[in-house]
Formats: C-alpha cells, structure tokens, sequence
C-alpha cells in the first residue's frame, strides 16, 4: 500500500502536477503521527492522509506542491500543512501533535482539509517562548535548518523547534504578503520579536552594556592608531 501510495505520487510530480481543475475537501479523524511511529514528523508540518485522497487529488489535478488549509469548524481554528505520505488509514489523518495543540484538537477528533494555493513567503516575524532559545550559538542558522522541514507558515501559529534534545516553541508573529505563506524554494526574510519571557529591563540593560563595551573597544583602537600615527 505505501509503495503503491509513493508511485502514485511520483508519476503526478513526474507529469508536472499542475492543471489547476478542482478544489479539494474531506474530513478525517486525526490522530498524532506517533500513533504510526513517524515522530520525526514533529519537526515539520507534514501530514500522512489516507489513499483515497491521492486518488481524488489526482482526479482533480490539484497542483504541486500539495497545500491544505486544515481546520477545526468546532472552535473555528485554522492552520496549514503539507503532505509527505498517503498511507494512513481510510477516514483517517496523523499530523503532528504540535499542529493538534495549535488547532485545540484531542485524538479522534473530526477536521476539514482544503486544498488551497499560497502566496510565496517574502518576510516572517518568529518569537521564542523562552530567552534560552537565544542562547544557542547561532539560533538563526537552527531554525533555518527546521524551516527546510515546512511546507508553509500561518500566522498566530505555534511551532516546535527541537535542538539538542531540547524542545523550544517558537511563535509565528507575522507573515507577509499574507497570514499564510508558503516557504518551498523561497528566499524568506527571518526577524526576531523578544522572546515572552525576556525582560525589558534586562534588555535595555544588555544593549546599553554591549553599547558601552563597543564604545570602549572603538576608543582602544583609536587609541592605539593615534599613538602608531605619533611614532
């Protein structure tokens, strides 16, 4: 069933995965993806939907990369994702328990999927839950690296960031040129917003610090130019 589901998808990229015909909408219940042993899921938003919607996503000619808008009518919550495998039970959906939290979903719960085409990402504002996010040698550099997991970024969402056997939840601010982007082979600015935990006045007390060392380190080696220059 899974090679079956993988040939399936390769032969729709391989004929190019365009034709723009329908939209397409189901509703499963879903389930974390470690019910299925995939928890490398975690550090991404894929999703793992059941065979039958390659097969109507097909019939419809639904372009690639696939999107969907997932939602939670219930308590009118909304996200984003995009598929790695369609080998999941019929009627069901695994999708990571951080995109669960994110739309208030308990296991077993009823949720609506719809295709849908977005915008390419061009800026995105994150912001660390906790200050120690910043404390890693090149936080930058780490979520670039997760980011390479996702297909797409909807503002007001959570993300789950995993580094070093630590886990760090990183919220989605802002997007442009929309509240839901798309980040596959794009060139996506990253800012940062102070962590939730960060203290002000700590902050302010840290530029001013760096400010004066820089300031100090400038005179040094003006310093020690006027002397050379003296000499």
């Amino acid at each position: 069933e899974e090679l079956t589901s993988f040939l399936a998808l390769t032969m729709w990229r391989a004929a190019g995965g365009r034709g723009g015909g329908g939209v397409f909408e189901s509703s499963y219940r879903v389930y974390p993806v470690s019910f299925i042993d995939k928890t490398q899921l975690e550090n991404g938003d894929k999703v793992i939907l059941p065979p039958s919607a390659l097969d109507r996503l097909a019939s419809l000619r639904i372009d690639y990369p696939m999107l969907f808008q997932i939602s939670n009518p219930r308590e009118k919550k909304t996200s984003h994702c995009g598929v790695l495998e369609f080998v999941a039970d019929e009627g069901h959906a695994y999708i990571p328990y951080w995109m669960m939290q994110n739309l208030l979903l308990t296991e077993g719960d009823l949720v609506k999927f719809r295709s849908i085409s977005l915008a390419k990402g061009t800026y995105v504002k994150l912001r660390p839950h906790t200050s120690d996010f910043l404390d890693i040698s090149n936080p930058k550099a780490v979520l670039e690296m997760t980011l390479r997991n996702y297909s797409c970024l909807t503002k007001n969402d959570t993300i789950l960031v995993n580094y070093n056997n630590k886990r760090y939840f990183i919220d989605i601010v802002e997007t442009q040129p929309g509240d839901a982007i798309t980040i596959i082979e794009t060139d996506c600015e990253v800012d940062f917003a102070p962590p939730l935990d960060y203290d002000e006045t700590q902050f302010k007390a840290a530029a001013a610090k760096k400010t004066k060392t820089e300031a100090a380190a400038k005179g040094a080696a003006e310093g020690a130019a006027g002397g050379k220059g003296e000499e």
